[in-house]
């Protein structure tokens, strides 16, 4: 089965996210080159719209419908399907104003890590946070209403644990947009 539906902004269309174990920190042993031409193919159909029927997918993919159920059931038992969400559009649920956060670590310890980790996940306007290599340690998507609310958000996030440094950079125009990724789809 999969994991709870999330809502994710971004978008009027329902779709399944596809990661990879290793970034989701899912248990599977399914990689990209476990996955053949078809498998390839139903993925690429339910990241388009997941809310086609299987019979549709299966038509698509140049399966009958059962078989199909099957490599899907695979494909999310794998952890290669994590998730069905909906789409929204982040300005009609009053989230008009898009913050890339780059954090600098005051220390690299398990500790602040751990702290860190515990302070983003309460925060639900977060939206997005990888750990980086180079100049920034952590890069965050945060998704408010203005910047009053940002500045809100700002002021919890350093009182619930000490950062270095934070630079913001504020999305003036959102130019592309997708949760589908680019997944081989003619290649055997």
């Amino acid at each position: 089965m999969l994991p709870p539906s999330v809502i994710m902004d971004f978008g009027p269309v329902w779709c399944i996210l596809a990661a990879g174990p290793a970034s989701r920190g899912l248990k599977g042993s399914m990689t990209v080159t476990d996955l053949d031409l078809i498998d390839r193919k139903i993925v690429a159909e339910l990241m388009r719209d997941a809310t086609l029927p299987i019979a549709q997918i299966a038509d698509k993919v140049g399966l009958s419908q059962t078989p199909c159920w099957k490599r899907i059931q695979k494909l999310e038992a794998a952890g290669v399907l994590t998730g069905r969400v909906a789409l929204a559009d982040p300005t009609k649920l009053g989230f008009g104003l898009t913050v890339f956060v780059g954090i600098e670590a005051p220390d690299h310890s398990a500790d602040w890590r751990d702290a860190f980790a515990n302070a983003v996940d309460t925060i639900p306007e977060i939206m997005e946070v990888y750990r980086m290599a180079g100049e920034i340690d952590y890069l965050l998507r945060v998704s408010v209403a203005d910047m009053m609310a940002f500045d809100r958000l700002y002021k919890r996030l350093t009182a619930a644990v000490p950062i270095k440094n934070v630079t913001s950079h504020f999305a003036m125009e959102r130019i592309k947009f997708s949760t589908a990724y680019p997944v081989d789809t003619l290649a055997r």
